[in-house]
């Protein structure tokens, strides 16, 4: 993986909360080095480091990534705070947020061994972005077309089809349509920070 930092759309960067202290405190949490935790998550250590002193904010492909190497999730990244273990999210308790182009909403709760999400992508979203990364993912269409390349085969899938894969496959995402493109999306947490440092030279960025 070599994620790169995507900026925040005009008019939107107020909608990503301050990450750089709660970064910095997972990260110390998991007892990861600056170097060891880029690695693991496919930065750079500079970029981490900019990420943690609020140089830089994160897109949530880049969220991702970071909750998967800490075993969290995003919305703990963001120091927001879901009702512990509560079985049910309401509609109305899902409040929308954007990173880089990209808008999620949290459909899970905290302290799982998964992070369920309800994600939209607009058109040229990172399409040209491979990822490549422990654990499994699995989504399903909800609106629009999405263009799902798992290693050298693609696959374009309509609304009320899923897909179910092995994070280690190369894959990209991408919406097929001007409109964009809705989905659920479940992936699985590291349990182990070190369980990510097996990983070899990096091609891509997560989703």
């Amino acid at each position: 993986m070599n994620a790169s930092e995507v900026p925040p759309p005009a008019g939107e960067g107020g909608d990503l909360p301050a990450v750089a202290p709660q970064l910095r405190e997972l990260r110390r949490r998991a007892g990861l080095t600056l170097e060891a935790a880029a690695r693991s998550a496919g930065l750079s250590p500079a970029h981490l480091s900019r990420l943690e002193t609020g140089g830089r904010q994160p897109s949530l492909p880049m969220l991702l990534a970071l909750a998967r190497t800490y075993g969290t999730t995003v919305s703990e990244l963001l120091g927001e705070r879901v009702a512990d273990r509560d079985a049910i999210v309401r509609a109305a308790d899902m409040e929308p947020t954007r990173a880089g182009g990209w808008t999620y909403y949290q459909a899970g709760a905290s302290g799982r061994g998964m992070q369920a999400l309800r994600v939209r992508v607009p058109h040229g979203a990172q399409d040209d972005i491979v990822r490549v990364h422990p654990g499994e993912e699995w989504l399903h269409v909800l609106k629009g077309r999405l263009r799902l390349r798992l290693g050298d085969t693609t696959h374009l899938l309509a609304p009320g089809d899923s897909a179910h894969f092995d994070s280690l496959t190369p894959h990209r995402l991408a919406a097929e349509d001007q409109d964009g493109v809705e989905l659920l999306f479940v992936h699985t947490l590291l349990q182990s920070p070190t369980a990510a440092l097996c990983l070899g030279p990096s091609t891509g960025e997560l989703p």
